[in-house]
């Protein structure tokens, strides 16, 4: 692998962007637990860039402080070349974050394209008067906010739920819809945390494929959690490793995979 200060190119020869999202010396701690200790890694534009451990580890903890949901005691977030100062989730949302849930985070009683659009709310600017009445900004935001909308939905291929309520369909679609509307609001970052979770290989599959699509295609640069390995390694540009709070393990997926100190906190018992 080749790096520059400004790029590098990766073992099947994509050539990644600049640092996004620079990580420094991060420490959050609840009461006297530790659960991230001093931890420190970036993610470059356009990469696929996966963290990964045991149950326990701190992994959706480190994507809690990414996307301002956590505000950790010590260390930087450093975003597009700037310091990030504390914000809340909403308003790191409108920096261009976003990102998908554990569990799956959805308005069951609403439709898919209901749903989807909501992910669209930081986007829409006119009073509440204006939407009332349906008339001038209010409308001209609602058409446009609609028409990214059914791109996405095109993209995923669920037209043809498009209309149903979300509490009707089956898990892996859920977890497609809950993608959309994370990718609705055309993020410059996209937190995934665990996709696949529950998933079984057919889905997993189609999942993996508009990962990858929505990398290639719309050029999104994504950080995502996930268990299986097999997905980790296929999908990912760079890992890197937590256990117990710890960094210890950061490279392309054949160095993690060569990394004992990896080996053995994945063949030991999960903790958490």
């Amino acid at each position: 692998m080749k790096d520059t200060a400004e790029s590098y190119v990766t073992e099947d020869g994509r050539t990644i962007g600049e640092v996004i999202l620079d990580l420094r010396g991060i420490t959050l701690r609840f009461g006297g637990v530790e659960a991230i200790k001093n931890i420190s890694f970036d993610i470059r534009k356009g990469e696929i860039r996966a963290i990964i451990g045991p149950n326990g580890a701190g992994k959706s903890s480190m994507l809690n402080v990414i996307s301002g949901f956590y505000n950790p005691q010590e260390g930087e977030v450093w975003f597009r070349g700037e310091r990030r100062p504390p914000m809340k989730p909403y308003q790191v949302a409108r920096a261009g974050v976003a990102r998908t849930f554990q569990n799956i985070a959805l308005f069951e009683g609403m439709t898919v394209l209901d749903n989807i659009m909501t992910g669209r709310l930081n986007d829409m600017s006119a009073g509440l008067l204006a939407q009332a009445i349906w008339k001038g900004k209010a409308e001209r935001e609602e058409i446009e906010n609609r028409e990214r909308a059914e791109r996405i939905i095109d993209f995923l291929e669920i037209q043809h739920i498009r209309k149903t309520p979300v509490g009707r369909l089956p898990y892996g679609l859920k977890k497609r819809v809950e993608l959309a509307r994370a990718l609705v609001a055309e993020p410059d970052l996209l937190l995934l945390d665990e996709p696949m979770a529950g998933m079984n290989v057919e889905e997993k599959e189609d999942m993996s494929r508009y990962i990858l699509d929505v990398n290639d295609e719309l050029g999104t640069t994504i950080a995502l959690i996930e268990h299986d390995m097999g997905v980790v390694m296929d999908l990912s540009d760079r890992v890197v490793v937590m256990d117990y709070g710890r960094k210890i393990g950061d490279g392309t997926p054949d160095e993690v995979r060569g990394n004992q100190e990896v080996i053995d906190a994945y063949l030991g018992v999960a903790h958490d």
